[in-house]
């Protein structure tokens, strides 16, 4: 299987590319894309040898080949497109951080290509418009991520009349015991301690507001073509249960595995076949007890926040996403407080304008893709303007 891989220099592309180095004689890799991180994109060069890599920074790619004069390197937007529409290879592996993901996932599936999906943000601004494309052009999505992992592996041999609901299950992130008191003195080391997990920042931070599993919330509803009311979140957070989904029956389905995102990686790739390759494995013996509670919509209002965009529909799960990645950038750069970051993304989808929620009604997916762009840049504006005059707190 030949495969794109945009993200490579992220932790899933890099997990990614170690799925590949076990396994050489099932996938190799055509195609590497990445943000601007071309030292390590150099040496993946070097061990994997693309036909081709993108770089969105301009600077960066200009800097990368000075290091690898003899490979085809593009740049920018427009090269992180034109890669992905290239037709020589299978299997689209969309990891590239946020909004910046979904050119490219665009492209894939216009191509009919297999998509392994990590990019959740795809889903969350466009799922409306994506995921009859890709039935239009045969494109097939794969999650990557290990809650959708685990929910599309429960539902093989199973039919959408059968599912009562699906649970994504959060480990609660580092302040899942700090009382709202605490949480006003959080600082982003603290919030970059993760229990379970090694991942990149911003989805580090997300995963400590509970943002991410606001966004996997209306991811599944798109994957899995189930009514957003049929999907809840509970806090398990020993992150041995990667999700599970309740039957109409009552009986449950629910996957396990150590918190390796090689696994769900590697499943996706390979689905529906599963590779014996040898990872470290579950011991139920040992792992010790493990625990499920409610999530708190008090100290985490993002969750909510996430629901009530997803509820209202069109463009508001755009301006929910852009509003959070601005507030988080804003977060690490030690401009905004913690406890700010979803009063800035409220503050963002009160701003919507009349229309936002039926903005693709009677439009062509182009038209609804494109206005779907514009809201992005729209709202990053507003919300870096409501950063300086409402929330500048820091300094």
């Amino acid at each position: 299987m030949v495969l794109s891989l945009f993200g490579s220099t992220g932790s899933i592309g890099v997990n990614t590319l170690d799925v590949i180095r076990r396994t050489p004689e099932r996938f190799c890799v055509a195609y590497l894309a990445a943000h601007s991180r071309v030292e390590l994109l150099a040496g993946q060069i070097a061990e994997f040898h693309p036909k081709a890599v993108a770089v969105a920074d301009p600077d960066a790619a200009d800097r990368l080949r000075a290091m690898q004069p003899n490979c085809e390197i593009l740049s920018g937007s427009e090269g992180l497109r034109e890669m992905a529409a290239r037709s020589d290879y299978d299997t689209f592996v969309g990891a590239l951080s946020g909004f910046a993901g979904l050119a490219g996932t665009v492209e894939a599936i216009k191509q009919g290509k297999r998509i392994c999906l990590a990019n959740k943000e795809s889903l969350v601004v466009a799922g409306e418009i994506i995921t009859p494309l890709a039935a239009q052009t045969g494109s097939e999505f794969l999650p990557i991520d290990s809650e959708h992992s685990a929910i599309y592996q429960c539902l093989v041999g199973e039919t959408p009349e059968s599912i009562q609901r699906i649970v994504l299950t959060a480990s609660g992130g580092p302040f899942r015991t700090w009382s709202s008191v605490q949480m006003e003195s959080v600082t982003v080391a603290d919030a970059l301690k993760h229990p379970n997990w090694v991942m990149g920042r911003k989805i580090t931070i997300d995963s400590a507001t509970l943002m991410n599993k606001g966004l996997e919330v209306i991811e599944a509803r798109w994957l899995f073509g189930v009514p957003l009311a049929k999907v809840d979140v509970v806090v398990h957070p020993q992150s041995i249960i990667h999700s599970f989904v309740e039957f109409v029956d009552g009986s449950m389905k629910a996957q396990l595995g150590r918190p390796d995102m090689r696994l769900p990686i590697q499943y996706a790739l390979a689905a529906p076949e599963r590779l014996p390759v040898a990872y470290e494995r579950l011991d139920l013996a040992t792992c010790g007890p493990l625990e499920f509670e409610p999530p708190d919509a008090i100290r985490f209002p993002s969750l909510r926040l996430a629901r009530e965009a997803s509820e209202l529909g069109g463009l508001y799960p755009c301006i929910l996403n852009a509003a959070n990645e601005v507030a988080v950038q804003a977060f690490l750069d030690e401009k905004l407080r913690f406890s700010d970051i979803p009063a800035l993304i409220e503050d963002a989808l009160g701003r919507a304008t009349h229309g936002a929620a039926s903005a693709f009604s009677g439009v062509t997916s182009d038209e609804a893709l494109r206005r779907i762009f514009a809201c992005d840049a729209e709202t990053r504006t507003l919300a870096l303007e409501a950063l300086e005059t409402t929330f500048s707190v820091l300094t």
